[in-house]
C-alpha cells in the first residue's frame, strides 16, 4: 500500500452486495466506506468523513445514483468530490445524463479489474 493511496477514502454506493465485495477487494489499498443506497451515501458524506472518490451505482431503490449526484453537485461542500458511475446501463441517454450531472467517468458492469484500478488511480491523481 502506498502512502498516497492509504490517505484516500473511496465511497462505494451499490445495492448489490456482490458488487460491493468485488470493488472493495480490488481497492483494498484504499480506505473504503460502503453505502447500500443513496440515503446512506448522503448520510456518510454529511457526517464529515472526507471522501476522495465516489463509485456510484445508478439504479438503486429509493434515491437513485442520478439523484445522489445532483444533490452532491448542488452543495458547495461536496461539489468537488469526483463521481464515477458504476452501472450496467448501456443507453447513451444515461451516459449523457450522468455527465451533465457532473460525473467524471463511467465503469461498466460486469467489472473489468484493470478498468476499475486504472480509473480510480486516474481520478485520484495517482501514478
Amino acid at each position: 500500500m502506498s502512502d498516497r493511496s492509504k490517505d484516500k477514502t473511496i465511497l462505494i454506493v451499490d445495492d448489490a452486495p456482490e458488487n460491493i465485495s468485488i470493488l472493495a477487494e480490488l481497492l483494498n489499498e484504499y480506505n473504503i466506506k460502503v453505502a447500500t443506497n443513496g440515503e446512506k451515501a448522503l448520510k456518510i458524506i454529511a457526517s464529515g468523513t472526507p471522501i476522495s472518490l465516489i463509485l456510484l451505482d445508478i439504479i438503486m431503490p429509493g434515491i437513485n445514483g442520478f439523484e445522489v449526484a445532483a444533490k452532491l453537485k448542488e452543495d458547495p461542500k461536496t461539489t468537488a468530490i469526483p463521481i464515477v458511475f458504476v452501472t450496467g446501463e448501456k443507453d447513451v441517454d444515461s451516459f449523457v445524463k450522468g455527465f451533465e450531472l457532473g460525473a467524471e467517468d463511467y465503469i461498466q458492469k460486469p467489472f473489468d479489474p484493470n478498468v476499475i484500478l486504472y480509473t480510480v488511480k486516474s481520478k485520484l491523481g495517482l501514478p
